[in-house]
């Protein structure tokens, strides 16, 4: 299996001089399984590079995986070029949005029309389908089995796990680990305690013993207190979470975009110094950056 990212940033592109090292894209994760699939994992601005070194392999049939709707991780969609020519196939998968009641389709749809983007979804040339995808139904596709989980986010998020010939992945998308809304004394505090511990050991169940694991870990824990309930993740949870699975590599992603690379590396050689952690590589997701196993 071969993993590369092609966009590592947080919430909007961050392009210039103090990024070059890890890159300014927003979120996008190409994946080629033992078997020959591209799947790819959310559609941030990330996907318009992946697209162009795409251009030598057509026609082709990209699965293209959106863990959920926020602007990031698919403002990239529209430019993704195979979209554009005969003979391509292109299916998307995303989450059925229980309180809009809306599909993949509908929420995707929106961003391709005439008023937001000039070219409309009808006249694209590729064959595209969508499917709407529900929490832990499994999608079999060739001989991958990508499995859906719902995180904990603002909007509906789904982290996709990848299995093929025996190796794995799991990528969060945006994850922010759940706490307790009730003050402890308060008398629905006991259970929904036991809510987020049956959720917590769902997740640690379902990443159990991937290969790789890819966290959300926008934030230190010094900043995220002003930060809680955005949605994202810290350095700490996220190495947590991977130890707690017994994940082989972990890399942290979704990178803050107003931190320089200088700052991006400081803070993880701050959080590495605190102690020795049970992961075999805990590294940071840099753009461009491709590993094999």
């Amino acid at each position: 299996m071969k993993l590369r990212f092609r966009g590592v940033r947080g919430s909007i592109p961050s392009p210039g001089p103090h990024t070059v090292r890890y890159g300014g894209n927003t979120t996008c994760l190409e994946v080629w399984t033992d078997d020959g699939q591209l799947i790819i994992l959310d559609a941030g601005s990330g996907i318009f590079p992946l697209a162009q070194s795409l251009m030598a392999q057509l026609p082709l049939h990209a699965h293209i995986f959106n863990t959920h709707s926020h602007w990031d991780h698919i403002q990239g969609l529209p430019f993704f070029i195979p979209l554009f020519v005969p003979d391509n196939k292109v299916s998307i998968y995303g989450a059925y949005d229980p309180i809009t009641r809306n599909s993949i389709e509908e929420i995707l749809s929106v961003q391709l029309q005439y008023r937001f983007f000039p070219i409309r979804e009808c006249e694209l040339n590729a064959e595209i389908t969508y499917h709407s995808l529900k929490d832990r139904e499994s999608v079999r596709i060739g001989e991958v089995t990508i499995t859906p989980l719902l995180l904990n986010h603002p909007v509906v998020n789904f982290g996709y796990r990848i299995d093929c010939r025996g190796k794995s992945m799991f990528f969060t998308g945006d994850h922010e680990p759940s706490y307790n809304i009730y003050d402890p004394q308060d008398d629905e505090y006991a259970m929904y305690e036991s809510l987020i511990e049956q959720k917590q050991s769902l997740m640690i169940e379902t990443i159990r013993g991937v290969d790789v694991l890819v966290a959300d870990s926008s934030y230190t824990e010094d900043e995220y207190p002003a930060k809680k309930g955005w949605g994202h993740g810290t350095f700490h949870s996220c190495i947590e979470m991977a130890e707690a699975a017994g994940a082989g590599q972990l890399f942290l992603t979704h990178h803050e975009p107003t931190r320089s690379d200088d700052e991006l590396e400081s803070v993880f050689q701050a959080v590495m110094n605190t102690r020795k952690f049970d992961v075999s590589e805990i590294d940071l997701a840099r753009e461009g950056l491709m590993i094999e196993w």
